[in-house]
Formats: structure tokens, C-alpha cells, sequence
């Protein structure tokens, strides 16, 4: 991983060089996936992962090339601190990062359930609410009191890590100018990402295009970080939002397996890589997401966690590659690309189902009977499609009803062909 280089090649030289380095990574426009589907995914009701269930999901986000695992919230619970334990040595690839609140205690927790992996390998996420909500209501603290907070608890974790990430939590409705103050003070205090947290979904990508460019634009010490973005998907726009900061230029993007998380959930990670990888003439940017692996880890994640994928969810759902309308069913037997964005086999998916219903036409009917060597010749397909339209509605013709209608118009018993 080239954030793992970077640390590596860097230790101990001077700032200026260390800049210089960054930046010349942060040229080579790679994009970093950052799952956060163990623990802001797990919060989604009724999603609870025992700890064994998290290192399966581990180890296929890592056969899938995530470039870094949030693995969870030591301080949180006992569960939490044993699935992190479970990780360590057998995930080897992704960074593990644990989450952490700007408290020394929670500090200490994740340093001592991270303990053994190499500082390269090892990482701390500290997060505070920073919106006027946060600041009055839950904290109680005044923007001087927050920016002692964060460059004091920023400064304690990197005694403890080199990978020390902060984000300033309800950013989205944060003063653009007090923003800009907590990032400068985080990364003057030794933070290597911060982020841009949209913690209620709020965001349009107009606007969340308008914020990274503030910050782009205002914090002065950026290049001395990663920039990352964190969305929750309450407007349906979580997957747009993140692209839209992708073409802007961030170098971090946390997301979600199938998007679950709290509420509506997160930034949905299938959807996100798949977008930047069928549209490299717009963002022209390189991911490491291995898409073939996509269908795979989706059903995972919806069997461990018991939150099935709606039928029609982009990439994974079970009716994304089926047709039933007989016009596009007639396209693509003439050519498969004719009525799909992408092929199935790109994202790990066995091929097109051609559904038989009342919508089907004759090429979809023929091309079943013959597919299954039965009689495929006009008039039997004829009387075949007649029988299938004057189905009740909804029904789905398998193979049994459609050996069975086939026997009936023929007079041969069921098992014939």
C-alpha cells in the first residue's frame, strides 16, 4: 500500500522532504477504500456481528483490496475488542484502524487491542462533534475548548500511532470557518487524514463539492495530510456524494458493504467502485477494488449480518441481471450488452436469467425450451407463450411448470424430453 511506503520512507526526515513525498503521492490520483462496514455498517439495527463473523468479513474485505479496515470501537464493548484481536495476524493486507472519541482512555484501548501489528499496519480514528448541535447541546464546550480538545487527544495518539486519523463528526453543518480551524489545528498536532464526515446524510453533491474545495482551499497545512470523506445516505445520495468529492480530488473514501449502517445507511462501497472503474474518462482515477469479488462479498455481508439486499440493489440485488419484458429479452439474446451497463461476470455474478412471465415474448420462450432440449418449434412456442400469458399475475414460470405446460400441449408425460 503506498500509504504504508510513504510512512516508511518518511520516518525521521525532515517535514519539507516528508511534504514533498505526499505530494507527489497525492499526484498519483489513486483512490483508497476505507470499509467501515464492521462498525458503522454493524449499527445498523439487527445488523450485530459476533466477533468470528467479523474476521470472515475481514479477511473477503481483504481479498477484495480495501485499502484500510475501520474494525471497530475498543472502548464500546468486550465484542468489539475481541473481533479486533481475532484480526490481528490474520488480516494482513488492509491497515486496521480502530475508532476512538478524543479521550486518552479510549486512546489507550485501541492501542493495547492493536497491540502486535506492525506501526505500518495499525492505525487510530478520533472523532468529535464540531457542529453547533454537538457543541452546545452534547459537549457543552466553546470552539476555543474544542480546538485544545482536539490538538491535545491528536498529539497523545501519535505517541502511540503513526497512522492517526481525525474527523470532525456533524461536519456537514459545521461554520465552514471553524472547519478550517479544526483541520489546521488536528494536522498541526500530527494527524495524517482527516476527514469530512456528512453524519446525518444532509448533503447534495453540489454542496459537498462546495465543502471540499473550502477546505482545499483554506486549510494550509492539507498537504501535510490525506483528505478523506465519510457519507450517510438519508437523501439517497451518499454514492453520488462521494463521487463527486472523488473528482474533486480526495484521497480517502469510506463506505459500506451493500450501504448498510445507521438509518439509511452509508456510502454503499460496490456501487462507488464500480462507478469509478466504468467511468475512468471522467474521474480518471485508479481504485484497487477487485470487482469480480463484488457479488460475492455483498452476500456475505447480507448472510452474516441477517439484512437481505433488496431485489433490485444496484450490482447484488437478484433481479439485476434478469429480464422478463420481451422487447429487451429479444435484444439481448441478439446481443447481451444490448439492455445491461455491464456485464455480470465483472462483478462476480453467474450471467442473465431470462425470466418466462407474462411480460416474455417468443425468442425468450424458444430460447428456454431449447436451452432445457425441448421442442422449440413455432407453433409449439406459440402455444406455449399463450399458455404463459393466461397465468395468473406475478407468476414466474420455472423449469417444472414449464416442462409440465410442454407435456400438456404435447399429451406426453411430464418426464419426457
Amino acid at each position: 500500500m503506498w500509504l504504508q511506503r510513504f510512512l516508511a520512507a518518511t520516518r525521521g526526515v525532515r517535514a519539507p522532504l516528508k511534504q514533498a513525498i505526499l505530494g507527489r503521492y497525492r499526484r498519483s490520483g489513486a483512490v483508497l477504500f476505507s470499509d467501515t462496514t464492521l462498525r458503522d455498517g454493524e449499527q445498523m439495527p439487527g445488523a450485530t456481528l459476533d466477533p468470528e463473523d467479523k474476521l470472515e468479513i475481514a479477511l473477503a474485505l481483504e481479498g477484495l483490496g480495501v485499502h484500510s479496515l475501520d474494525a471497530g470501537f475498543p472502548a464500546s464493548s468486550e465484542s468489539d475488542r475481541a473481533a479486533i484481536r481475532l484480526m490481528v495476524g490474520r488480516v494482513k493486507g488492509p491497515i486496521l484502524t480502530a475508532l476512538c472519541r478524543t479521550l486518552t482512555a479510549d486512546i489507550d484501548a485501541a492501542d493495547e487491542a492493536l497491540s502486535g501489528l506492525s506501526p505500518r499496519k495499525r492505525g487510530v480514528s478520533l472523532f468529535v462533534g464540531t457542529s453547533p448541535l454537538h457543541r452546545e447541546h452534547k459537549l457543552r464546550k466553546s470552539r476555543t475548548e474544542l480546538l485544545e480538545l482536539i490538538e491535545q487527544t491528536v498529539d497523545y495518539a501519535t505517541r502511540k500511532f503513526e497512522i492517526v486519523a481525525f474527523s470532525p463528526e456533524d461536519a456537514s453543518r459545521t461554520e465552514p470557518e471553524f472547519l478550517t480551524e479544526v483541520y489546521q489545528v488536528a494536522i498541526g498536532a500530527g494527524a495524517t487524514t482527516v476527514g469530512f464526515p456528512d453524519t446525518v446524510g444532509l448533503c447534495t453533491p453540489e454542496k459537498a463539492r462546495g465543502f471540499i474545495r473550502h477546505i482545499q482551499d483554506s486549510v494550509a497545512n492539507l498537504d501535510r495530510a490525506l483528505l478523506a470523506v465519510h457519507f450517510h445516505n438519508d437523501l439517497g445520495l451518499a454514492v453520488a456524494n462521494s463521487l463527486a468529492c472523488i473528482e474533486e480530488g480526495v484521497q480517502v473514501v469510506q463506505c459500506t458493504v451493500n450501504g448498510i449502517g445507521e438509518r439509511a445507511g452509508n456510502a454503499c462501497l460496490e456501487e462507488v467502485a464500480l462507478a469509478l472503474a466504468l467511468h475512468q474518462d471522467q474521474y480518471g482515477r485508479a481504485g484497487s477494488i477487485d470487482l469480480s469479488r463484488l457479488r460475492a462479498v455483498s452476500q456475505l455481508v447480507a448472510e452474516r449480518t441477517g439484512c437481505p439486499v433488496a431485489p433490485n440493489k444496484p450490482i447484488s440485488g437478484r433481479t439485476i441481471f434478469a429480464t422478463e419484458a420481451g422487447i429487451h429479452q429479444d435484444g439481448m439474446l441478439k446481443h447481451p450488452d444490448m439492455y445491461l451497463p455491464f456485464r455480470p461476470e465483472l462483478v462476480g455474478a453467474e450471467g442473465v436469467e431470462f425470466v418466462l412471465g407474462r411480460h416474455s415474448g417468443r425468442r425468450a420462450v424458444a430460447h428456454r425450451l431449447a436451452a432445457l432440449g425441448l421442442s422449440a418449434d413455432d407453433p409449439t412456442v406459440e402455444r406455449i407463450l399463450e399458455a404463459i400469458k393466461s397465468l395468473p399475475k406475478g407468476t414466474v414460470v420455472e423449469e417444472p411448470q414449464l416442462r409440465q405446460l410442454v407435456a400438456q400441449e404435447s399429451r406426453e408425460p411430464t418426464d419426457s424430453a
